[in-house]
């Protein structure tokens, strides 16, 4: 859990983090998660999350940070984990006392403890189930911007529907993270926003609104659980009582809705129409400003957190810095420096030599293994030259990326 505070000028005031295995031992999770023994089920401890925000508020009163000069408040959670609220909990949120922490107060409000988050992929068969009854996958992905995914919203509900009836029964609200989070400020349940919202498989991307059909293949009265879902940029209201007197907030400090990491990273680095931003790390992620996508079976289309009238892409490469890394050490000895230089050896487009790289099967192509091409187009087994090799792994990745962007409707500029 990180906090960052900035002034007017965007300029950093504070910043500090809570780290779950190290500062919260007593949950035993290891990288903030369970990893259960079927190895496809993967959740995390709610009351860890809310307990780490107690830990780093009282790090920031202890470090003597001026609480009462907050103006607005909001937040990212990871995309794709969702809570759930037991019926009766509202109450206990509304009316928690500011003497004791807020994970005190709320230790029998979850009706599911361990929250299914982003790395589990044990709903394969609600997947298949949620594609049949809504006519295939593609039609899913032309409403909801993307096919059936296991680690997405809908398809977690319907297995908890299907395997606990009973624990589904007792719940009263569904969260996402980052609405969870919000809630916890709000001090009342606060709704799903837009961009977030649509990496569930439940919203319908154009009209903005819950798919009927979406939620009646996952669970009964699902969409009184699931609230009203708001614009990115929406002003929930002022923050929680409880903050005010536990932590001297201003009570006219406002609470702006959270969203996924996600959307976050497209809030954080595309700002205006037509920008796009690459993150680059172990999986590249590409996010892209699009006026008119067209939803495919690979990657994912959400709304645009910035502007609700257009839409974001989202194109994953799991094959990203761990393969930089490999043909850096096989062809540049271990160093990006030379590997910066072989690669300014050669010019672009590499003579016509192309490669294609995948260690590990990749999720857009699903594609392994390494592919070479001359500039004649026929396949070369073996290796190229180092500085060819070094060239032709950069100039295909982004090739991909633009392949398959294009796909989803981004239209490259010339």
């Amino acid at each position: 859990l990180k906090v960052i505070a900035i002034d007017e000028q965007l300029r950093v005031i504070y910043e500090d983090n809570v780290h779950f295995d190290k500062d919260l031992p007593e949950f035993k999770t290891q990288g903030g998660v369970y990893i259960h023994s079927d190895r496809l089920t993967v959740t995390s401890p709610v009351l860890m999350w809310v307990k780490a925000l107690d830990m780093i508020l009282e790090k920031m009163r202890s470090s003597g940070f001026d609480f009462s000069q907050v103006r607005a408040l909001s937040g990212a959670g990871q995309q794709h984990g969702s809570v759930y609220w037991k019926k009766g909990s509202i109450q206990i949120l509304e009316n928690a006392s500011s003497e004791l922490p807020l994970h005190q107060s709320l230790k029998g409000c979850f009706s599911v403890s361990n929250s299914p988050i982003w790395m589990d992929s044990s709903t394969a068969s609600q997947c298949r189930a949620l594609e049949k009854a809504v006519g295939g996958a593609q039609h899913l992905a032309s409403v909801t911007g993307s096919r059936a995914y296991e680690r997405f919203t809908g398809n977690q509900i319907a297995k908890i529907y299907s395997q606990n009836p009973e624990v589904y029964k007792q719940t009263e609200r569904i969260s996402l993270v980052s609405s969870f989070a919000a809630s916890l400020f709000l001090g009342t349940y606060a709704p799903i926003d837009y961009s977030d919202g649509s990496g569930m498989n439940l919203l319908q991307i154009w009209e903005k609104a819950w798919s009927k059909s979406c939620l009646d293949a996952c669970a009964p009265g699902l969409e009184e659980r699931l609230g009203c879902p708001v614009p990115s940029h929406s002003v929930l209201g002022p923050i929680s009582p409880y903050y005010s007197q536990r932590y001297g907030f201003s009570p006219d400090c406002k609470i702006v809705a959270f969203t996924g990491d996600n959307p976050g990273e497209m809030i954080n680095g595309a700002r205006f129409s037509g920008d796009d931003y690459i993150s680059l790390g172990t999986s590249d992620t590409l996010f892209l400003w699009i006026q008119e996508p067209t939803p495919a079976l690979e990657g994912h289309i959400l709304c645009n957190p910035v502007d609700s009238q257009t839409y974001m892409a989202l194109l994953c490469f799991k094959n990203g810095s761990l393969m930089r890394e490999r043909i850096r050490d096989d062809c540049a000895s271990g160093s990006w420096d030379e590997f910066s230089k072989v690669l300014s050896s050669t010019v672009a487009g590499n003579n016509g030599n192309l490669g294609f790289y995948f260690d590990v099967m990749e999720i857009t192509p699903e594609a392994v293994g390494i592919h070479r091409f001359n500039r004649d187009n026929q396949k070369v087994v073996s290796s190229f030259p180092k500085e060819v090799e070094v060239r032709a792994l950069i100039e295909g990745q982004f090739m991909a990326k633009r392949i398959h962007a294009e796909k989803l409707g981004y239209k490259v500029c010339k």
